[in-house]
């Protein structure tokens, strides 16, 4: 599995100009027949819906996004770098306003029992995607009104002054300022391309809503059915475009959400690909002749955030007195499993302009108390600690860690009360405000660190991501100079002082980068670690 160099290599990859892509694709008629084969993956949790605009996690992404949806430009497997999709080429302008994608011709949508396109992808398509984010009175988003918070957290509802068709197979996106992590963002999930020709039958038949549950795309799988919390049924894509790429007639997720079950069902070939094993399941795992266990260093991080707009939260005296008082050792010992290291940053260190000389300050309750009384504090106070109740790549047991900190906080006066809720409500919640402080984490979503810098803790963000509800203007400027500045030494320099400012404000404490790991039996070929969070099962064959 030769691919853990393409972590590192996470520069913005434009392709004007490369018109090869589409070389080597057969012609549908000449197209090998898919291998009648099932892969069955055990995931760890049920999708919110299959409308991939509408949501952030990587349970989403894996069930919509990924099988059903292309995007104009897409991430390789395995890394971080950006390749044409539904594009096949774009031009920017020598002022980096101005994007101009050329269309991939032939590209077939979906035949579903709820669907039968009369025509192939085209410009109307991308338009009718972005414009629907856009334009609040654009007719589909009035009659199926939801949010799109990674488009508008990232700051693409004011960067994307104009999104137009040029002609059938070209089409131009016009900004109101250059944006360096602009192709990057393009390939992420949010920027599945739906078909507007079934939109609009849904329109006119009052069913608009349908779309987050009989998903219509063009990508390597076509949805069948989804039984909720139990299965998701695909069908390979005779049709695809990307000839050769979809080896598996039927894949079936099998949603597992106790991780010893998957185990279970993994060893038994129940499935082939598990999610998420705990790390005390590591050893086990790894002794099956019939199970291969690749892993690499996790592009993710596990974070205690702390909603400044609860007091005594806004006061950074109290963050570093909570911070100080975490034995961070102690929870990588029992949590992790030595399958995590102390993390400083707030951001993964294989993110390019990842600051080396960040240094959490020390375990030191002592000196915590001492925060804590010249905030005025001196007995302390309660405190909600808000406990995933998933377990993610970045935190492989959030219960178990909000017990050590609630803990560890006694010892200085703060009395924690721990609070759970599933996980969907826990996110929503979190977005609405309503924790004090809230064990969450992140694995970067396209290899830019604005993702992590601007998606988790700037002002645009604070209503979404950034679950610290963290806006400092001195901060914020850096982030929106980053985004201006072309040239990866020129932001480098930009993002290791808002990195500077972070370590001195804390609006959250990093805890851990986690080793993630892909269990799969041995007869699965070529299933990748995906460093952005997700599953991908093109390419993916069975012996």
């Amino acid at each position: 599995m030769a691919y853990h160099h393409l972590l590192h290599d996470l520069r913005v990859t434009v392709i004007a100009g490369v018109a090869a892509a589409s070389v080597g694709f057969a012609s549908s008629a000449l197209a090998e027949p898919i291998p009648n084969k099932t892969l069955v993956y055990c995931s760890e949790g049920s999708p919110a819906g299959f409308d991939s605009a509408q949501f952030t996690t990587s349970v989403d992404y894996s069930a919509s996004a990924l099988p059903v949806y292309d995007r104009l430009v897409e991430f390789v497997r395995g890394g971080t770098t950006v390749e044409p999709g539904l594009a096949e080429k774009w031009d920017v302008s020598p002022d980096g306003k101005v994007y101009t994608f050329h269309l991939r011709h032939g590209v077939k949508f979906h035949t579903t029992a709820y669907f039968k396109p009369t025509r192939d992808f085209d410009a109307d398509d991308v338009v009718f995607t972005f414009e629907r984010m856009l334009d609040p009175d654009q007719p589909f988003r009035k009659a199926y009104p939801v949010p799109f918070p990674r488009f508008v957290d990232m700051g693409l509802n004011k960067l994307i002054v104009k999104v137009e068709k040029v002609d059938p197979y070209t089409v131009r996106f016009m900004l109101s300022a250059p944006n360096a992590p602009f192709i990057q963002n393009m390939a992420m999930a949010y920027a599945s391309i739906l078909s507007a020709e079934y939109a609009g039958q849904l329109l006119k038949a009052g069913r608009a809503a349908d779309i987050n549950q009989k998903p219509v795309g063009t990508g390597p799988f076509v949805f069948h059915s989804y039984m909720k919390d139990a299965t998701i049924r695909y069908d390979g894509n005779p049709d695809y475009w990307k000839k050769g790429d979809v080896k598996i007639s039927k894949l079936i997720f099998s949603i597992t959400p106790d991780a010893a079950v998957r185990v279970q069902k993994l060893k038994q070939n129940e499935c082939q690909v598990m999610s998420y094993p705990r790390p005390a399941d590591i050893a086990t795992l790894k002794a099956d002749p019939d199970i291969a266990m690749p892993s690499q260093p996790g592009f993710n991080l596990g974070y205690l955030a702390y909603n400044v707009e609860h007091k005594p939260l806004g006061n950074v005296d109290v963050r570093r007195a909570l911070d100080m008082s975490i034995d961070k050792q102690a929870i990588i010992s029992s949590v992790y499993q030595g399958a995590g290291q102390a993390a400083f940053a707030p951001m993964a260190p294989a993110q390019w302009s990842y600051d080396k000389n960040l240094k959490a300050a020390p375990y030191d309750p002592a000196k915590a108390k001492a925060l804590l009384a010249k905030a005025g504090l001196p007995n302390g106070f309660d405190i909600t600690l808000w406990a995933m109740p998933v377990q993610r790549p970045y935190n492989p047991n959030a219960r178990l860690m909000a017990e050590m900190i609630q803990s560890d906080w006694a010892k200085i006066g703060v009395r924690a009360k721990i609070v759970t809720y599933e996980w969907g409500e826990y996110l929503k919640r979190a977005h609405a405000g309503e924790h004090d402080a809230m064990l969450i984490g992140w694995t970067g979503n396209n290899g830019d660190p604005d993702n992590w810098l601007g998606t988790l803790l700037g002002c645009e963000a604070a209503k979404g991501d950034n679950d610290s509800r963290w806006c400092y203007k001195p901060y914020d400027d850096l982030i929106q100079k980053g985004r201006t500045t072309l040239g990866q030494d020129a932001r480098t320099k930009i993002y290791v002082q808002a990195q500077q400012i972070f370590a001195e404000q804390l609006p959250f404490s990093p805890i851990a980068n986690s080793t993630v790991y892909q269990p799969v039996r041995t007869n699965v070929v070529d299933m990748r670690i995906e460093p952005l969070g997700y599953v991908r099962f093109d390419g993916v064959s069975v012996k």
